[in-house]
């Protein structure tokens, strides 16, 4: 199953509707053909009151390549990062609690994407991919245009002990290192697709 974030809401893709289809959806879509597909997902959009809708098919593969031909795909990469006291490194930006993430530069694998972006955003080196999370998937509005984001995610280790800058160009205000016990704050206020990540690191 595929989950995908338009903002806070959730479109799933599934190729076991039976299994999968819990009692809180909004709309259901069987898979048929790209143009239909194409409206449900505008509709999806446009209709804010639906917090969660699936769309099923056969071969969930197939689903989700038709699924990116309706956007313009961007990927992305990004870290879990913590220090030797095991505490998770966070960044403040545009108002909302994130993790350091980034686009991939033409030419880069993902992995180096992720270390590079974590060291610009927050300015600390040097950085050890532990292992590989899952992906996240949300779409965003750019210039009129429906972007799908895939962000490939690491858990990351700092090896150094300075204190983290942010990178005020990108509108990162703060940098910071929490403790599990100390994020409740973040919680209240980051992306549902962050606390996923944060799901797979054991931190909720």
């Amino acid at each position: 199953m595929y989950k995908v974030f338009f903002k806070d809401r959730i479109v799933l893709l599934t190729d076991d509707i039976e299994r999968d289809l819990s009692a809180d959806f909004g709309g259901i879509f069987k898979y048929s053909n790209q143009k239909e597909l194409h409206d449900f997902i505008l509709n999806f959009e446009r209709r804010e009151e639906i917090s969660k809708a699936f769309i099923y098919h056969h071969n969930l593969e197939e689903l989700m390549v038709e699924f990116t031909k309706c956007f313009k795909r961007v990927d992305a990469a990004g870290g879990v990062v913590f220090n030797a006291e095991n505490k998770i490194l966070l960044i403040h930006r545009l108002g909302v609690w994130d993790l350091p993430k980034g686009k991939a530069e033409n030419g880069e694998l993902m992995k180096e994407t992720a270390l590079r972006e974590v060291e610009e955003e927050c300015g600390i080196a040097p950085l050890q991919i532990i292992k590989d999370l899952s992906p996240t998937y949300h779409t965003y509005r750019q210039k009129g245009e429906l972007i799908l984001k895939k962000t490939y995610w690491y858990q990351m280790k700092y090896l150094g002990n300075r204190t983290p800058q942010p990178q005020t160009e990108e509108d990162i205000t703060q940098t910071v290192w929490r403790s599990v016990n100390q994020m409740d704050e973040i919680y209240r206020n980051t992306y549902a697709s962050i606390k996923e990540v944060l799901a797979e690191v054991n931190l909720k």
